[in-house]
């Protein structure tokens, strides 16, 4: 089974997309926005895709406030991380904002939010799903 980690700080977020992907999607589901934890669950391989809040309040790394661009650019800066797929999710879905986070962070995937269409929601993440290996 496929695991999503949710890098969230709205808890009623975390949980409503929780539920979408483990009923619609079969996939297995873990939250934080610690980011120390954040990057060793990556690097364990613990997760197959990442969920990653732009904005995300409380977050600190290494004593420095860091939102979800900054953690994805840190990802995607280590080999050991860098092909594992990210999804940025932000509800500061201005006209050019897509381009914009996706080119900063050099994440995989946008999708803003409140997510209204379950199925498309849960369609976009299994599309970035890396396929199994046969």
């Amino acid at each position: 089974m496929k695991t999503v980690l949710i890098v969230e700080d709205d808890l009623i977020n975390a949980r409503v997309f929780s539920k979408i992907l483990t009923k619609r999607g079969g996939l297995e589901v873990k939250h934080t926005e610690n980011v120390e934890e954040v990057m060793k669950i990556a690097s364990s391989g613990e997760a197959d895709i990442i969920l990653m809040d732009v904005s995300l309040s409380r977050s600190v790394y290494q004593g420095k406030s860091v939102d979800g661009i900054k953690i994805t650019q840190m990802l995607k800066s280590d080999p050991q991380t860098a092909n594992l797929p990210v999804i940025l999710v932000t509800a500061h879905a201005m006209e050019g904002d897509r381009e914009n986070f996706l080119k900063q962070s050099g994440a995989d995937g946008y999708i803003s939010k409140p997510v209204v269409d379950h199925q498309q929601f849960v369609d976009q993440i299994i599309a970035l799903l890396p396929k199994q290996d046969n």
